[in-house]
């Protein structure tokens, strides 16, 4: 990447930020705190694809939060810049002191480096803080430590988050957040199955790598485009139909009666309602959707009162 459009010195802090959860935004908060009071830049320094991608593909992690969707959320943490690295051989065998020496001091000009307790950097992850404040008395910039966040007895973590999501336990994935779990990705043309049912919807293709609750039939909030909707949400396959690639087709409680094709919704999961599964044809399957709505409903105005449609 091209050096940072911005000529000062910076406070920066470097991670994979997967999940961007609480334990990262006490980091994230920091830096935008200390850039604020020093009047310097903020800087996040994050990799795409995900290290674990090229280090060991095997272990890879489904994501909780892809690129495209950090793309959305860290600017609205108050962040100046966001510093992004692609996550090649070539970076995985910098040392630590190579790390600090070309990217953070000679890309970024760094004068402030703020990381989580947890925090590992360079070939094989060598580079700790005891490492940093080091090289940092040597090359004159500081070194803060963000404490472990706790949620109960449980430290915040995206390893937590993501068994939490994958076991379908929406609650406990919501704490370590500080939001509730959720999905974008872009609207495409379906086999328009739901609108003959009376419950039209809108099929959504999501990034293969994404981290997904169990298939079920889920009550969600939707944003499309800054409105936002109620809706209940189908994630797996369409049994009935004899269909198994699983995909996440939306009914939005309240339609716009307006295509929805090349949009890009964020869908919140709220409660799991039931499992999917097969019914005796088409008919079967339209009332218990319309079962499904009444219980979104219901499960939705106990979960907050969203103002339906309004940005």
């Amino acid at each position: 990447m091209a050096v940072l459009p911005w000529t000062g010195r910076t406070t920066v802090t470097v991670g994979t930020f997967d999940g961007i959860h609480r334990g990262h935004r006490e980091v994230l908060d920091e830096i935008v705190r200390r850039a604020v009071a020093a009047g310097r830049a903020s800087v996040v320094v994050t990799f795409e694809p995900h290290p674990l991608r090229v280090i060991a593909p095997d272990r890879a992690p489904r994501l909780l939060t892809t690129w495209s969707e950090k793309r959305l959320l860290l600017p609205l943490l108050g962040v100046d810049y966001v510093h992004v690295l692609e996550f090649t051989e070539a970076l995985r065998r910098l040392t630590p002191e190579a790390f600090v020496r070309r990217i953070l001091i000679g890309r970024l000009r760094v004068a402030e480096l703020v990381i989580g307790h947890d925090h590992g950097f360079g070939r094989d992850r060598k580079g700790d803080a005891e490492t940093l404040h080091r090289l940092g008395s040597e090359a004159d910039f500081t070194v803060d430590v963000v404490g472990a966040v706790r949620v109960g007895e449980v430290s915040v973590s995206s390893t937590a988050i993501r068994h939490a999501v994958e076991a379908g336990d929406l609650g406990a994935a919501r704490a370590g957040l500080g939001r509730p779990y959720s999905i974008l990705g872009e609207v495409v043309a379906g086999a328009g199955r739901g609108r003959r049912l009376g419950f039209p919807t809108a099929n959504m293709r999501i990034d293969p790598d994404k981290c997904l609750p169990p298939e079920g039939v889920y009550a969600a909030r939707v944003d499309i485009e800054g409105s936002r909707f109620e809706a209940m949400a189908n994630l797996g396959a369409r049994p009935t139909f004899d269909e198994r690639d699983p995909r996440l087709e939306l009914h939005l409680l309240d339609w716009p009666d307006e295509p929805l094709y090349g949009t890009r919704p964020s869908v919140e999961f709220v409660a799991r309602l039931r499992a999917v599964r097969r019914f005796d044809g088409p008919g079967a399957l339209a009332a218990q959707l319309e079962s499904d709505r009444h219980a979104a409903r219901q499960v939705l105005a106990k979960n907050g009162v969203v103002e339906r449609g309004v940005a």
